[in-house]
């Protein structure tokens, strides 16, 4: 979910609910023209809600019928525009800010079902080894098919320390598995670190909020300093299952190894939403051999980083294809503490790439090793294009789909195993990361003869 925060242009429209419907519309400071409103459409949106509020089996409050009619208008947009209650709105800023209450699960709609996009590392969630992909179809008693997406949210919320149960269908499981979580408060560190090798580092980013730019400097100085003679030949930046979150902090972590030139742009309707972002001198690896893994899980920030870095020829991208939500949400307040987020443009990568609904591909393919023989336990990620609504790809001049990522495992990142004891452990837990490692250890070899 990427988050940009700018000045909102809004459509006013004062309703006076009762006999009949009054309305006046105004548009802020820089709109020189207003676009007519379509009035006899709106006579029969009043004429509807007068007919539901006056017929309707029980008796519902005005609030609660025009907020879902702005629910239906926005979530009739695209998968990821949205009206956000008080209470939504200010969970919104609280996951952004890297401190929130749940579970730790990135979900989305999908055919009435609340999909799981990624667990978020070391939560609840993660630690209960829910997976990329999962479909919750059942929320303690409550059915999840029907609800809207914040029911559901709004169920899988709670007091911490309080139990929930989740009943999860999952493609490698013959039955719906039931899960028993415990909620808490989700303190997100967005980015920790290790080193795979004396002179070799490894960075985990599992999302992005406003500390990640800040994080990763910290970590890769406290690399730096507990490698062999404090300094790094390498490094390996895990993008895997990360949902995205704020688009400062993907610029600011592209940054981090850019010396100069576009990250990304940005280009929407608004002439105002299209804008460039360039990086700054310096590079933290002084241009020291960089591999970025990603997965059908990295999606948003997580593909502005891999997308800048694959264009500006700085690292070598691994892993499979990304899920392909290249589309930017503004979060718009509103003058009663709610808001909307709305998509308002397309991010392209330096060389003008729309990643909307293509995704990533890496440069290097890496599966997770396979355990099973039956092809058929393969699980087929989730993407862009396939959700309902999904905008097409911004380079693209035809509407035909395009085809789907390989078949690939989810990655359960942030349990208690350490990955990193040695190489045969390491290969064991996380085959993809290994391969990584191998890679890297080329490019190392590869610079030094150079």
């Amino acid at each position: 979910m990427s988050l940009l925060s700018r000045t909102s242009i809004a459509l006013i429209v004062g309703v006076a609910l009762g006999g009949g419907l009054s309305l006046t519309h105004s548009v802020l400071a820089e709109r020189d023209t207003a676009e007519s409103l379509p009035l006899q459409d709106l006579q029969a949106f009043v004429e509807i809600l007068n007919r539901v509020k006056s017929d309707y089996v029980e008796e519902i409050d005005d609030k609660t019928l025009i907020d879902n009619a702005i629910r239906g208008m926005l979530s009739g947009l695209d998968p990821h525009s949205s009206f956000l209650s008080v209470d939504e709105f200010k969970d919104m800023s609280a996951a952004t800010s890297g401190k929130f209450g749940g579970l730790g699960i990135e979900v989305q709609m999908h055919n009435g079902f609340v999909r799981v996009v990624s667990p978020i590392d070391d939560t609840p969630a993660a630690r209960a080894g829910i997976l990329p992909g999962d479909l919750i179809v059942r929320i303690d008693d409550q059915a999840v098919k029907g609800l809207e997406l914040s029911d559901a949210v709004k169920l899988m919320r709670g007091e911490p320390g309080t139990k929930i149960t989740l009943e999860i269908a999952r493609e490698t499981a013959p039955q719906p598995v039931t899960v028993e979580l415990e909620r808490a408060i989700i303190k997100v560190t967005s980015v920790r670190s290790e080193l795979l090798a004396p002179t070799m580092g490894y960075v985990r980013i599992s999302n992005f909020t406003t500390e990640t730019g800040k994080s990763l400097s910290d970590e890769i100085a406290k690399l730096t300093k507990e490698a062999d003679d404090e300094q790094l030949d390498g490094l390996i930046l895990d993008l895997r299952n990360n949902p995205g979150g704020v688009l400062d902090a993907a610029v600011d972590v592209s940054d981090a190894f850019l010396d100069e030139g576009l990250v990304v742009s940005m280009q929407g309707r608004d002439e105002r939403s299209r804008r460039e972002f360039n990086a700054t001198k310096g590079d933290a690896l002084d241009g020291k051999p960089l591999v970025v893994m990603i997965n059908a899980g990295s999606a948003s920030a997580s593909e502005i980083v891999a997308g800048a870095l694959q264009d500006r020829r700085r690292a070598v991208i691994v892993g499979t294809k990304s899920f392909g939500k290249g589309s930017v949400q503004t979060i718009m307040p509103l003058n009663n503490a709610s808001a909307i987020k709305l998509t308002t443009a397309l991010y392209y990568s330096p060389d003008g790439r729309s990643i909307q609904a293509d995704g990533i591909e890496p440069d290097v393919t890496i599966r997770p090793l396979r355990v099973a023989e039956d092809e058929t336990l393969g699980f087929t990620p989730i993407t862009e294009i396939e959700l309902r609504g999904s905008l097409r790809n911004g380079n693209r001049k035809d509407e035909a789909e395009e085809s789907m990522p390989e078949p690939e495992d989810g990655d359960a990142d942030g349990d208690d195993v350490d990955p990193f004891a040695d190489a045969d452990k390491l290969a064991e837990r996380d085959y993809a990361l290994y391969e990584a490692l191998n890679l890297l250890k080329g490019l190392v070899i590869s610079a030094k003869r150079d």
